[in-house]
Order: C-alpha cells, then structure tokens, then sequence
C-alpha cells in the first residue's frame, strides 16, 4: 500500500498524516507493507515532504527577511546531494511582515536569493522552488540582486528595496550575476497563469492581501509594466507574455526571464522529484487526501496528481479529508475510487482541526476502511 497525503494544513503535517493512516492498517493487519511518501503540491510543505522523502537534509540559513531585517530560513538539499528545494517564503513570506506592516511598495525578496547563493556554495546546481505566499511585489529584482544582477537608477546608482522602486530602473546589467548560475537549472512550482502586470497581474490580483491599498496597486503596476518594457528592450525577452509570471508578485517573472526557470505545475514538479510514477507501480492500493477535497482539488492539488498515476495502472484510489464537499464528486471520475471525511461525530471547525483531535480521526477512520477492504479479501 502506498500513502501520499498531503498536509491537512492548520492541523498536521504531511509526515503526521501518513503515520496515522500507517497506524490505522497496522491496527488491522501487521503484515501489510506499507510505503509512506509525504506530499506537497509545492506550496507549504513541499521542503519537508521533499526532504524526508529522499532523506535529504535541513540547512538553515540567516537571511534578509520582506523587510530587510534578518530571518532565519530554511531549505532543504535532497538526498542526491545536488538538488536544491526552497519555499520563497520561508524568506519573503507574508507571516514574516506583521499585519500593521504589510507594503508591497518596500518588501524584498533579497533573501530568496541568499537562500539560492548559499545552496550553490554547498554545491547545488538544481533547484525545485515553491512559490506562493510571498509579501512582496518587486518582480523578484531583490533576488536576482542578491545573485548578482545589478538595476540601476538615472543617476547609475542601484535601486533600493521593494515594488516602488522598479520604476526607477533605467539600466540592467546582467554581467556580474553569478557565474555558477549558467549551470544551474530552475524548476518551479507555479499554479497560477497571471501575466505580470495589468488588471489580472500581481499588483492587482495579490496586491490587496499583501498589504497594498488601491493607489499603491496603481503605482505598482505602473513598477511591473516599466519593468517588463525594459527587460523586453534590453534582453529582448517578453516576460509580460510568460503564464505565471505575476507569481508572487513577479518571481515568477525573474525565474524564467533572467534564470531560464520551468514555469511548472506544482503537484506535476513534486511527483517527477519524487519518482512516483516507479514507486506507485508495485502497489495494490493507494491512500492519499488533503484538508479538504472540494472543486479545487480537481483543479490540480497534490490527491488529483497522485490518483492519475494510478489510474494509468487501474490502482484504486482512497481519499480521506478533514472535510468533503458536494463539489467533490467529480474526483470520481478523476481517478478517486472513493472519497471519505474522517470527522464522524458533530464537533466545531477548531475542534475537527485540533492536531490530536484529527490524528485520532484519521488512524480511526483508516482502521475501519481497512477492516471491510480485509474482510472482502477473505
């Protein structure tokens, strides 16, 4: 058997998930073999799903925060040793700028690039990037800075922080970005198509929830567009054109504009790291969920990706979630054998998602399916 959850987020991780559902057989069957692989889609969780996966390891590294003040983030480094897997967030994410504080106009993804520096100096040339819930709006200028890359003002002296200073820029000069960069390869998880500026661009669409007010979404995107002109004129690259390059506030953009980065589909990334079309290939069964199966895990989250592979091979497919909705049906036609909520009695949202509260349901659960799948094997 093989179980690939994805976290149930604001109760347990991915690895918490997969030891109850694990417990939950054992509790039927001490013989069953059973082959856990935690899941991400390439948001939250996908450095720790990653990292276990292939017994990797955890670096932990002093960066500069949205802000510019130093954080502590960390990444992971696979098991092979060569591949790199950061979280833009773990260094511009937006918990790390208090809710009074939150303005794309001055957040930075500088860190993101000490992040990519450093995993290069412990000699990574590969790297799987989660974006997604970043606090900033700089096009990823702060970043590709940090490796290097220089964007100067009219008086040749470079830009300061932040989304309010792209336009500002009047020179790019790629020639001091880091030499190891042309042998790195970027692969990123990116679910979203937006362009990088107008009304479906970053400022617009995920500028109000960073902070941004709605003049300042007008200057930002006035920021994104001058970018976007100049990086068309002097690299003769169209990034405004690229699906994806709104990403967090236009990482997405820096990426494959100026790093040659796959703009890829999150679950899609993380299931080819993994190997998980080989190692789905010997089982019998697959158990994989998340938080909550509704319309939006038919759109591409971590349970659809897993049951494809499967239904390649005609492997029935369980579901279990904190919460299912009516919308949750057409994942029968998707390659979900069968769905089921692990809440059984009536209880309120904060204790359904209480951590013991809900590894208890899901081992219970798990027990009882398992108990009729064997009882049908006899």
């Amino acid at each position: 058997m093989l179980i690939a959850v994805d976290s149930f987020k604001g109760s347990l991780t991915s690895i918490e998930c997969s030891e109850a559902i694990k417990e939950g057989i054992q509790a039927v069957s001490k013989n069953a073999e059973i082959l856990s692989v935690p899941l991400a889609d390439g948001g939250e969780g996908t450095v720790e799903a990653l990292v276990h996966s292939t017994r990797g390891i955890f670096v932990e590294k002093e960066v500069t925060g949205p802000l510019g003040a130093k954080v502590h983030a960390t990444y992971g480094i696979l098991g092979t040793g060569h591949t790199a897997v950061i979280e833009v967030a773990a260094a511009c994410g937006l918990p790390l700028v208090p809710e009074g504080e939150r303005n794309p106009s001055i957040t930075t993804t500088y860190g993101v690039g000490e992040l990519i520096l450093d995993a290069i100096n412990r000699g990574c040339r590969d790297f799987v990037i989660g974006l997604g819930g970043s606090a900033t709006n700089d096009a990823g200028v702060g970043m590709l800075q940090a490796l290097g890359f220089s964007f100067q003002n009219k008086q040749q002296k470079e830009i300061g922080c932040g989304g309010g200073e792209l336009t500002k820029i009047r020179t790019i000069n790629t020639s001091r970005a880091h030499p190891a960069l042309r042998e790195c390869t970027f692969k990123v998880a990116c679910d979203v198509n937006n362009p990088l500026h107008g009304l479906n661009g970053a400022a617009y669409i995920f500028g109000p929830q960073k902070g941004a007010t709605s003049e300042m979404i007008k200057s930002l995107d006035q920021g994104l567009m001058h970018f976007a002109e100049l990086v068309s004129s002097v690299l003769i690259k169209n990034i405004q054109q690229i699906e994806g390059a709104g990403a967090a506030g236009g990482l997405g953009a820096a990426f494959a504009g100026f790093l040659n980065g796959q703009l890829l589909s999150g679950i899609d990334l993380i299931l080819n790291t993994l190997g998980m079309e080989a190692k789905i290939e010997s089982v019998n069964i697959v158990i994989t969920g998340e938080g909550k199966l509704d319309g939006q895990t038919s759109l591409g989250k971590a349970p659809l990706g897993v049951a494809r592979l499967a239904a390649k091979r005609g492997i029935p497919v369980i579901a279990l979630a904190g919460g299912v909705t009516k919308q949750a049906s057409t994942l029968n036609e998707l390659g979900i054998t069968s769905y089921f909520s692990i809440v059984n009695e009536p209880m309120s949202l904060g204790e359904a998602m209480d951590p013991k509260v809900a590894y208890d349901n899901l081992k219970m659960t798990t027990a009882q399916l398992f108990r009729l799948i064997f009882a049908m094997k006899k």
